[in-house]
């Protein structure tokens, strides 16, 4: 099996950017914990309603260490989700929770958008 010079770099990149990383940015199996930040803005007036959908779901995620929803103060139907994992896998397992997978159905018709989402690597959560 070869590799093309691009991978090789790619992988060299990955492995300096985690040997810098401190070691609360680390899970207990050495991989990088996984984070997300993102704003869903609901239907005028659902707001509330939209909260109360995601906080049903959230409440057994395994491999979650943080869940944090806000109301965006500066827009009466938006909220900011602020997630904290030990893993992209843990999170990407969370999507198949039967309870997750409800909240998402019963929140999609009163989403309106989800115009900002960037994924983070968690270093200290205080």
């Amino acid at each position: 099996m070869s590799h093309d010079r691009r991978e090789i770099l790619t992988f060299a990149a990955m492995g300096a950017a985690l040997s810098t990383l401190p070691a609360s940015a680390i899970a207990a199996d050495g991989a990088p914990r996984y984070g997300l930040i993102g704003q869903m803005v609901a239907q005028p007036g659902k707001r509330d309603e939209l909260v109360g959908y995601l906080r049903e779901a959230t409440g057994a995620m395994p491999g979650c260490l943080s869940y944090q929803i806000a109301l965006d103060a500066g827009n009466a139907d938006a909220i900011w989700i602020t997630e904290i994992w030990d893993s992209r896998e843990s999170h990407q397992a969370s999507l198949k929770i039967p309870a997750v997978r409800a909240a998402i159905a019963k929140a999609r018709p009163i989403i309106a958008a989800m115009p900002m989402h960037v994924e983070t690597v968690p270093v200290a959560n205080i």
